[in-house]
């Protein structure tokens, strides 16, 4: 986990010093404050992506990565409630591929089918 939130910081940072040259005009106190909105972002994502190793089995991270490219914020949502569900204690086992389906089946709006009447 470390090793992760290190390499995230370190890729940031050079992304960082590219568009310091790039802006020069910015003033120093501008680029500390972007600089630890972007390390606490990194850390953020960093313990987010070890409670969902924690939770999910392989297949299911897979999926959600799949689903990911298309549903973005479906899959926010699902991650959100799934970390609070274990911060809370209430799941007690891994998160396998088929009970992420249904999850996510459950989080799918209901769709009504139109149905046409003649008078």
């Amino acid at each position: 986990m470390t090793d992760d939130l290190e390499e995230i910081r370190r890729r940031r940072f050079a992304q960082i010093q590219q568009q310091q040259a790039a802006n020069s005009q910015m003033n120093a106190d501008d680029i500390q404050a972007a600089m630890q909105q972007e390390q606490a972002q990194a850390e953020a994502d960093s313990k987010k992506q070890a409670i969902m190793r924690q939770i999910l089995t392989q297949e299911a991270r897979e999926r959600l990565t799949n689903l990911r490219m298309s549903r973005k914020e479906l899959v926010e949502q699902l991650e959100s409630q799934l970390i609070m569900l274990a911060q809370s204690g209430r799941l007690q086992t891994m998160i396998d591929d088929e009970k992420l389906k249904q999850l996510l089946v459950q989080m799918q709006p209901k769709k009504r089918e139109p149905t046409i009447k003649r008078l």
